[in-house]
């Protein structure tokens, strides 16, 4: 067997990779992978529905602060906190209806508050997912060990092992980690509503169930009058943990199946009723169980902290209601765990959609909007599992010191999105009064301005509670850790701001004109074409110098969009040499130009070939990290090809001046552009560009052709 009939696959997965991964899914697949209700729930309501778990713990943990009596504040507190849970989904029902594309928040606050609002409400989104992941593991962790006390001294690299757990199965893609993750959460789900519904009847019969740690006394600390309003608050502030999670079906209605919009209320109408349902039975049920949670287990009376860890308050009642020990027992411990762990798989959800739609929107690196082999944003993926694992070591996975981290940037972002809401709704009201007297009287027209004002009332109602509910939990949590997130946000708002002024910058530099030709032809030249721009104009432009028996531009079609849009670009600039387009369903690059390199050489003999590759050169370190590096990764593979040749044309951005000392643009009129353009080029680092002139007579353009 010759060498030529032994290509290899120069872009297929490794082996390793694809036994955890799987095989790659086509981009024709996509439709298949959207999400039935039933696993969309699991999927973005995890966090919100496993928030049950530890809310109404914070909440009794502030106020055992203050002593025992304060526990009769508790019902109110939680009333409270439901209340503001039922306004924040509908809200966000309407929000859905208004904006089903996927942005969320973000978008809504970018549309109609400006630049600076959206990109804030996008920091805080995305440390409010790093948070979620770690708050969410350091909970199901603690649950563990209350179960298994043994395991206490591994708290952190099991949180770890967790986090890297959950990102392998994210990564398999959305519709296998939905189904990985739906036992959990209805078994979560069933079984604390039997215990709530088993202790209430316990309650009504005479034969309340009572906690371990009702014999225990508190040691309370002096609070002032002034205080009791403070810890009342702080303790509000805490219960709204139940909240988070909420805005994660916003952000992703992209991955419902149709109808979208429909199918993602319904999932968020059916996410906020069982959260009520679970949180307020829960909060009753340690209430009248008699759960003494404190923030320092030592600050109760008998118990022995020296020697066990404090049990969760999900643990207490669940012993109280079934016995410590019991099957039952076992069963809620191990799908509260697991629950809980799954509520970090909200944010592996929302983190990398988000993601995806600032890349597109040039507020992040390109790289967070490419899609893996398994049809997610892996990157994204990757990036939320590294920042949360080095969260949870640093806080050494304790979820008393996490959770005063959270909830600060899911009520940033709810606020400005609710402002956002009302500024919609106000602009469609001025719409339509703006319409004849004849027109708004039609019946559609009354409708939609129905509907307009019913929003903006949600709406209005929405951004009052949330904007106090965000000075609350500044004023109580601000000292005690939070002010970490208030530095991290506008920091993390500035970095995206200069990554969207980088990314204008770019694109308007390489800009393509017609001011720009083309030299004379000459063996066999590929050049790789992404978009029509000016570093593609230099790359034909060298291929032309060398002087190839024949010369044309390839471009591997990910998308159909993309090809037509080219291929219309490329005629409307005359090129003078022609267009192949290859079809790319799994989105690979080198496969398919290795095929087509292959197919060439069986029918015109074993010529060489050539394959030109655009190529930035930056002055910055960090430019680097905002490229996708893609043309170096392409030459490494198809340096395996039998018969091709890498030539990287380099295009230096005007950064690059800090390196070569010049400027990286050729002056119009400069003669030297067109004597011995490869060699001035690679010598000087130069752009190649010449008068305005005829296209070249050489290699006369040809139409557009797909193999």
């Amino acid at each position: 067997m010759t060498n030529e009939s032994r290509e290899p696959s120069v872009d297929g997965p490794p082996i390793a990779k694809r036994l955890i991964l799987g095989d790659p899914l086509a981009s024709a697949d996509s439709e298949e992978h959207l999400l039935p209700k039933k696993r969309a729930l699991p999927i973005f309501a995890s966090d919100a529905l496993s928030s049950v778990a530890y809310a109404p713990q914070e909440l009794l943990l502030i106020l055992l602060t203050g002593g025992l009596a304060f526990l009769a504040f508790a019902p109110w507190v939680a009333v409270a906190v439901v209340v503001l849970l039922i306004v924040v989904v509908t809200s966000y029902r309407q929000l859905i209806k208004a904006y089903p594309s996927g942005g969320g928040d973000y978008e809504v606050a970018r549309k109609n508050l400006g630049e600076v609002p959206g990109v804030i409400v996008a920091a805080a989104l995305l440390v409010d997912y790093v948070l979620t992941v770690s708050v969410s593991v350091a909970s199901g962790v603690d649950n563990i060990i209350s179960a298994l006390p043994w395991l206490d001294p591994g708290r952190i690299e099991l949180a770890v092992g967790f986090v890297i757990l959950i990102v392998l199965m994210n990564l398999r893609g959305v519709r296998e980690a939905s189904r990985a993750f739906a036992i959990p959460t209805y078994v979560f789900i069933g079984s604390v509503a039997v215990m709530i519904v088993t202790g209430l009847i316990e309650t009504a019969t005479g034969n309340a169930p009572v906690a371990s740690s009702a014999q225990y006394a508190v040691e309370a600390q002096n609070v002032a009058q002034a205080a009791v309003i403070l810890l009342i608050l702080r303790a509000f502030s805490s219960g709204c943990s139940a909240l988070t999670g909420v805005e994660a079906v916003s952000n992703g209605v992209q991955a419902f199946r149709q109808p979208k919009v429909r199918n993602a209320q319904s999932t968020l109408a059916l996410m906020g009723g069982i959260a009520i349902l679970l949180f307020s039975g829960l909060t009753a049920l340690a209430l009248v169980s008699g759960v003494h949670y404190a923030e320092n287990p030592c600050d109760l009376i008998g118990f022995d902290c020296a020697n066990n860890p404090q049990p969760s308050l999900m643990a207490q009642v669940s012993a109280a209601v079934f016995g410590m020990g019991s099957i039952p027992f076992f069963v809620i411990q191990a799908a509260t765990a697991c629950v809980l762990l799954l509520a970090a798989n909200t944010a592996f959800n929302g983190f990398p959609l988000l993601g995806s739609v600032l890349a597109r929107d040039g507020y992040a690196p390109k790289a967070l909007n490419t899609r893996g082999d398994r049809l997610v944003y892996s990157n994204g993926m990757i990036v939320l599992g590294l920042v949360a694992i080095g969260v949870l070591i640093v806080y050494q996975a304790n979820l008393t010191q996490l959770i005063q981290l959270y909830i600060i940037g899911v009520f940033t972002s709810f606020t400005i999105g609710q402002i956002g809401m009302i500024r919609h709704w106000r602009r469609g009201l001025r719409e339509i009064a703006a319409l004849p007297v004849s027109e708004r009287a039609t019946a559609a027209v009354r409708e939609r301005l129905a509907g307009h004002r019913k929003g903006l009332a949600i709406n209005s109602l929405g951004a009052a509670m949330t904007a106090s509910v965000l000075v609350i939990v500044t004023i109580t949590k601000f000292t005690h850790g939070a002010w970490l997130v208030f530095l991290a946000i506008p920091i993390l708002s500035f970095l995206m701001i200069g990554v969207h002024r980088y990314y204008r910058d770019v694109e308007h530099e390489i800009a393509m004109d017609d001011t720009t030709h083309f030299g004379s032809s000459g063996d066999v030249a590929l050049i790789l074409v992404n978009k029509l721009q000016k570093p593609v104009v230099k790359a034909v432009d060298y291929a032309l110098a060398a002087k190839h028996d024949k010369t044309f531009a390839v471009h591997v079609s990910v998308t159909a969009e993309e090809a037509e849009q080219l291929e219309r670009e490329w005629r409307e600039h005359r090129m003078p040499i022609p267009l192949k387009i290859i079809e790319s369903p799994y989105r690979m690059y080198a496969s398919p130009i290795a095929e087509f390199v292959r197919k060439y050489r069986e029918q015109h003999g074993s010529s060489v070939v050539t394959v030109y590759l655009p190529q930035y050169i930056v002055g910055h370190w960090w430019e680097s990290l905002l490229h996708n590096r893609r043309a170096k990764r392409i030459a490494q593979q198809l340096m395996l090809v039998h018969g091709v040749s890498i030539t990287l044309v380099p295009w230096l951005l005007d950064s690059s001046e800090l390196i070569y000392g010049r400027r990286s643009r050729a002056l119009p009129g400069d003669d030297r552009a067109g004597r011995g353009i490869v060699e001035e080029a690679h010598r000087a680092g130069r752009r190649a560009t010449r008068p305005a002139g005829p296209p070249s007579p050489v290699t006369e353009a040809e139409p557009a052709a797909r193999p």
